[in-house]
């Protein structure tokens, strides 16, 4: 699967349309996954690829990626400073 933006039917057997407009979609929505056109979508900022999104999830703060990083992050670094303080309570234990 390349990621971009293809059309989709939904199994249908028509061609899919756009949620927001009847317009005929060119994808799915990278987020909820409805079908939207050109038109109804915006394209995404700050990841290595470029995803289009539908308008409800841009207003819900869909656009940037930040928030996504952000949460991998922490999901990273906040269990190593909790193991990092672990060892230094043990340390300082020990050392009494």
């Amino acid at each position: 699967m390349s990621g971009g933006l293809m059309l989709t039917d939904g199994g249908a057997g028509g061609a899919a349309r756009c949620v927001r407009c009847g317009a005929e979609a060119a994808g799915p929505c990278a987020r909820c996954e409805a079908p939207v056109c050109g038109d109804c979508c915006v394209l995404t900022e700050g990841g290595a690829r470029v995803w289009a999104i539908c308008l409800r999830c841009d207003a819900r703060g869909g656009r940037s990626l930040r928030g996504g990083w952000w949460m991998v992050i922490s999901w990273i670094a906040l269990p190593i400073l909790a193991l990092a303080a672990a060892v230094a309570l043990l340390e300082w234990l020990t050392r009494r």
